[in-house]
C-alpha cells in the first residue's frame, strides 16, 4: 500500500489549526469573517482594539481563541455581531462568571494578566464562551 501525504494544515480534534499559520497578532480593530475560523487571536499592542466576531447563523462550528499577549491601555472587547447572543462561563480569579445573553467579553486594562484568554463557539444560535483569567475584574461582560 502506498504511503499517504497530506500538505495542507493540521486540524485538531477541537478544530484549531496546528502551526504558525493559526496565530495572528492583532494590533488594531478587527472584523471576523469564516476564514478565520480555528485561528488564535494574541492581543498584541497596548491599544489592541476589538474583536468583532461574524454572523453567528452563518457560522455553526466557527470557533476562536483570543489571548491577552500585552500589557493593554485601554479595553479590548470580543464583540457579536447581533449582540445578546454569547453564553457560558468565565473563570475569573477562581470565581465562576456567568456569560448570559450578553453581546460583548471585555478585556479590562489595569486587571489583565498576559496569558489570560477567551475562547467562543457559535452552534449557529449562541456563541458558547468559555474563559480565564488571573486577576478580579480581567474578563468582565457587557450587555448593551
Amino acid at each position: 500500500m502506498a504511503a499517504s501525504h497530506w500538505s495542507g494544515p493540521v486540524v485538531s480534534e477541537n478544530g484549531f489549526q496546528n502551526g504558525a499559520s493559526s496565530i495572528e497578532a492583532i494590533t488594531a480593530g478587527k472584523t471576523l469573517t469564516s476564514a478565520d475560523n480555528g485561528k488564535t487571536f494574541i492581543l498584541s499592542d497596548a491599544a489592541s482594539g476589538d474583536i468583532t466576531l461574524p454572523a453567528v447563523a452563518t457560522n455553526a462550528g466557527f470557533q476562536v481563541k483570543v489571548i491577552c499577549g500585552f500589557a493593554i491601555t485601554s479595553a479590548s472587547a470580543v464583540i457579536s455581531a447581533e449582540g445578546d447572543n454569547m453564553e457560558g462561563a468565565m473563570m475569573v480569579a477562581s470565581t465562576v462568571v456567568d456569560v448570559d445573553n450578553v453581546d460583548q467579553i471585555n478585556f479590562v486594562q489595569t486587571a489583565e494578566n498576559i496569558g489570560d484568554w477567551v475562547t467562543v463557539v457559535s452552534d449557529g444560535t449562541y456563541w458558547y464562551v468559555d474563559g480565564r483569567a488571573l486577576t478580579t475584574g480581567a474578563l468582565t461582560t457587557t450587555d448593551a
